[in-house]
Parts: C-alpha cells; sequence; structure tokens
C-alpha cells in the first residue's frame, strides 16, 4: 500500500518547488521538453468519469477567487509552481491587486526561503544522509541501476544521488530532465508574484513556518522512503508526460482533476487496489494537503482582521479544492467566495 503514496508524492511534488537543486544539476545540458497529455489521451468516457468525480468536491474548478466577509476582502490566487510562459497573462491581471493590497500572502516568502537555505548550510542532514547507509546501501540493487540511471539523465552523478535523503530523491524524479536547469530558480507564478510585490514594497507574509516540508517527510518510516523511491521510478520516462498534463490541467482551471488522474494511475501499478489506492490518497490528502489547510486559515483570518486594506492570498492550486480545501474552510468561516477570470 505504501508504494501508492509515492505516486501520489510524485506528482503533488511536480506542482510544489523542490527546496534546491544539486549544484551538478544546474550544468546539465538543456533537453527539449516535451510529453503527451495524460488526460486528453484518455477515451472520451474515461475523461468524464474523472471530471465527474474531481467535481463532486467543492469549488472543484477555478484558479482565481474573491473572498469578501464584513468588509474584508480578499483574491485568492491557485499557482502553478513551475516555470510556464503562460502565468505572464496571470501576472499582469494580478499586478494592480498586488499593488493596492495590505499585504501577499503565500506559502514562503523571501524571509523564509532564506531561512531555508540557512537551515540547510549549517544542517547538510536535512537533504543530504551524513550518517548511516547510503541509497546505494538501502535500495536493492535493481533499484539502485534505476535510480542512478534516472539521475544521470538529470545531469546527477550517482555518487551524489546515493547521499540524497530518499524524499529528496523523489522530488528530484518528479522534475523531468529538462527542467532540471533551472530548477534551482523559483520561475512560477508564487515567485513571478513575490517579485510583484517586492517592486510595490507591498509586505510579503508566509502562510506556514519554512521547514514545513521537513515535517511532512520526516514522518515516514525507512520502509515508506524506501517505497517512495521505487514507486516514482514506476513513472520514470513519463515524467514529461506529466509535467505537460499537471500544467495544461491547471491552466483550464481543473486541478482537482490532477488529484483524479493520480488516483486513477495509481490503480495501474503494480499489486495495487481500488482500496489500498483509496486509503493511501486520503492518507497523503491529509498530510500534504488537509492538515496545512487547516493551519493558513488563522493566519489569512489574523492578517484580513487588521483593516488595513485588501489581501493577496497565493498558493499551490490543489490546496483550493475540496472538502478541507482552503476555499471551503472560509466559506464555513463566513467568506462569501465568487470565481474570478484572468
Amino acid at each position: 500500500m505504501r508504494r501508492i503514496l509515492s505516486a501520489a508524492l510524485a506528482a503533488l511534488c511536480t506542482l510544489g518547488p523542490i527546496t534546491s537543486a544539486p549544484a551538478a544539476a544546474e550544468s546539465a545540458p538543456l533537453k527539449e521538453c516535451g510529453g503527451v497529455n495524460l488526460f486528453d489521451a484518455l477515451p472520451p468516457d474515461e475523461q468524464a468519469a474523472l471530471s465527474a468525480r474531481a467535481e463532486s468536491a467543492p469549488f472543484a474548478t477555478g484558479n482565481f477567487w474573491q473572498a469578501e466577509r464584513d468588509g474584508q476582502e480578499m483574491t485568492i490566487i491557485g499557482t502553478y509552481h513551475l516555470a510556464d510562459s503562460r502565468h505572464d497573462a496571470v501576472v499582469t491581471a494580478a499586478e494592480p491587486l498586488i499593488r493596492d493590497a495590505a499585504a501577499l500572502l503565500v506559502e514562503a516568502g523571501p524571509d523564509e526561503e532564506k531561512a531555508l537555505k540557512t537551515a540547510m548550510t549549517e544542517d547538510p542532514s536535512l537533504i543530504f544522509i551524513t550518517e548511516g547507509p547510503s541509497l546505494l546501501e538501502r535500495l536493492p540493487a535493481e533499484t539502485w541501476e534505476r535510480l542512478s540511471a534516472a539521475m544521470e539523465t538529470r545531469g546527477i552523478p550517482p555518487f551524489m544521488a546515493a547521499k540524497f535523503q530518499p524524499w529528496y530523491a523523489m522530488s528530484v524524479l518528479s522534475l523531468s530532465p529538462c527542467e532540471m536547469p533551472s530548477a534551482g530558480t523559483p520561475r512560477g507564478l508564487d515567485s513571478a508574484l513575490i517579485g510583484t510585490a517586492t517592486e510595490a514594497g507591498i509586505p510579503i507574509r508566509a502562510l506556514e513556518p519554512y521547514d514545513t516540508v521537513f515535517s511532512i517527510f520526516g514522518a515516514m518510516t525507512p520502509d515508506q522512503e524506501t517505497d517512495m523511491i521505487e514507486s516514482t521510478l514506476l513513472m520514470e520516462g513519463r515524467s514529461g508526460d506529466f509535467t505537460v498534463t499537471l500544467a495544461d490541467l491547471y491552466f483550464r482551471g481543473e486541478s482537482r482533476v490532477i488529484w483524479e488522474l493520480t488516483r486513477e494511475v495509481s490503480y495501474d501499478l503494480p499489486g495495487a487496489t481500488p482500496e489500498q489506492v483509496d486509503a493511501e490518497m486520503a492518507m497523503m490528502e491529509d498530510a500534504m494537503m488537509n492538515r496545512r489547510n487547516r493551519a493558513w486559515i488563522p493566519v489569512i483570518d489574523a492578517a484580513a482582521a487588521e483593516g488595513t486594506g485588501p489581501l493577496v492570498v497565493a498558493f499551490g492550486a490543489l490546496h483550493l479544492s475540496g472538502e478541507e480545501g482552503v476555499l471551503n474552510l472560509l466559506a464555513q468561516e463566513g467568506w462569501t467566495l465568487t470565481p474570478l477570470e484572468f
């Protein structure tokens, strides 16, 4: 069952930036990006079934929302964390809103990024194995061979990959080889919005502490970590397809379909059963999204209660929908949500 967890993690991390890119990868030759939209390649009846399952969740579609409560206002922007030229239109539309805002709230701002880099410099064990057996020694020989080959296609030599913490290895694998040269430079929508706020002198606040990612993955057992790598490798060779699919669905405002497509792909993994997949997906949704969503609501409410002006709140689009998605939680707190078109 743990292998299903890893498949979901791989898809989710494609929507969230890895903490930093290995230095070796930064000099890797740029490979042409490309891939097939896996959702569009499905038969129409399967597409309809996935869309229906996604639409059963509250606030299933739409990336941009206006929220109002008792004279308080905020614009909510669901983001895609990787670079894409289609972000330009969103940044243009959001710029006047940010310039008029009392603050921009994001998952992690410049201060958190700085704290993260400092923490990794002072404690390399956060992303590297500094004591005990390396991945070369931990993993079955066949798994290590596939992992080292996958890392080499991303410009990372096996001796370096052997020292990666398992969650970090999985995060690197979730990026297609063509994305690796720019992985250490944030260029997604979040980064562009932060840049706009910085230029305008608008305060930037974080929704969560900089070390949240370490708390999430730090709770995994060694067996879960190994299985995480195993099942992520099952998708090797299709990373370009997943990148294209996730981006296309995001820009259509159908991010909830991403979650259901991940579920469908997981059903087809060796040894999987629907019951196992559904249980793992529920566990993953709670760990990666729901707990964080619940923690963000008091932060958002507190910023709004200051009454100094409208807010712009931006975070990964997968956090928008669902029973415990940010939008539904805000609605339960008395906020009125209205979809926006950017």
